[in-house]
């Protein structure tokens, strides 16, 4: 059975303004595909009154929740047990420049909750005026439900990132990150690196629009993708690309925990630079630098170990 689907017109500008109320919310006009003739198949378009289109030249992030599929439960597949999957699309725009590469992942009404009551229970004061749909005992796969519930999702997270201490909440950094990184790290344990290379660029993505250039979060998961890149037999066609932009990147880091991650970063791009072909010497020559300055740069860990030793990949709930 195919998973009845839920969306909305494609435009990006689309949305409300995050000074809308819950109870202004508007539905909008739904179409139902007159192709499909199975009830379960249908397909709801909806469309909503368009977001003001940002000045000329001024970068807005977006956040866009344009379909929703409802999907059987991996254990069940009648109809009987079935949940809803919202498409979440992170995108930065202007009104004269697109984003060239949006990021996209799937959530859960359930891992919406999650974020909303950890940061609840860390923020009180910073979520008191917040609009949280509750849970709906009946109609939950209702088009008409779906569609308030994607609007509200996306003012929420308008909300977060308008906020430093919301922002910086590990709450908000798993639900961006967490569902893709344990995919990833699994698939990379199973040496299956060509299927975990796009999870991660589609993550450091994301993150790359949220947070700062040389945030953590940001260094952290681009490393893990020059990591991903690096390890396997050969190296993935992009891996010089994003070990330069971790070195770019760290040209100007000060963060003594991330510090710990440079010595094995130039080590891998000083090796990829050699099985490439490329004249690696300026690297060895910043190695030996860093070792004059009494910083051990032999017998250290490798790259994936030090991520690892950072960052140890906790289950996520």
């Amino acid at each position: 059975m195919r998973p009845a689907v839920v969306r909305r017109s494609s435009n990006s500008t689309e949305g409300i303004d995050d000074t809308d109320s819950p109870d202004s919310f508007e539905q909008g006009s739904l179409i139902i595909n007159e192709n499909q003739s199975d009830d379960s198949e249908k397909v709801s378009i909806w469309r909503r009154p368009s977001r003001k289109v940002p000045s000329e030249g001024n970068m807005v992030l977006h956040f866009e929740i344009p379909s929703a599929k409802i999907l059987p439960t991996e254990k069940d597949n009648s109809n009987s047990k079935k949940y809803v999957n919202y498409e979440l699309c992170v995108t930065q725009i202007s009104s004269a420049t697109p984003d060239p590469h949006p990021a996209t992942i799937e959530r859960r009404y359930t891992n919406f909750l999650m974020l909303y009551n950890g940061l609840r229970k860390d923020h009180p004061n910073l979520l008191q005026n917040v609009f949280f749909p509750k849970k709906a005992i009946m109609g939950n796969f209702s088009p008409d439900l779906i569609a308030e519930r994607g609007a509200a999702f996306e003012v929420f997270l308008d909300h977060i990132v308008s906020s430093w201490e919301l922002k910086e909440s590990p709450h908000f950094l798993n639900f961006l990150q967490g569902i893709e990184l344990e995919r990833a790290c699994r698939l990379l344990d199973e040496r299956r690196n060509e299927q975990a290379v796009p999870i991660l660029q589609n993550s450091f993505r994301l993150l790359n629009k949220i947070y700062l250039d040389h945030s953590k979060p940001v260094l952290l998961l681009l490393c893990r993708l020059v990591a991903a890149c690096t390890t396997s037999p050969l190296p993935h066609p992009m891996a010089e690309q994003w070990a330069e932009v971790a070195l770019r990147r760290y040209e100007s880091v000060c963060d003594t925990d991330l510090l710990s991650l440079y010595v094995p970063l130039l080590q891998t791009c000083t090796h990829l630079w050699w099985q490439r072909g490329r004249d690696n010497k300026p690297l060895e020559d910043r190695l030996k630098d860093i070792q004059k300055k009494g910083i051990k740069v032999t017998g250290t860990p490798t790259l994936t170990q030090a991520i690892h030793t950072l960052d140890p990949r906790a289950e996520t709930t």
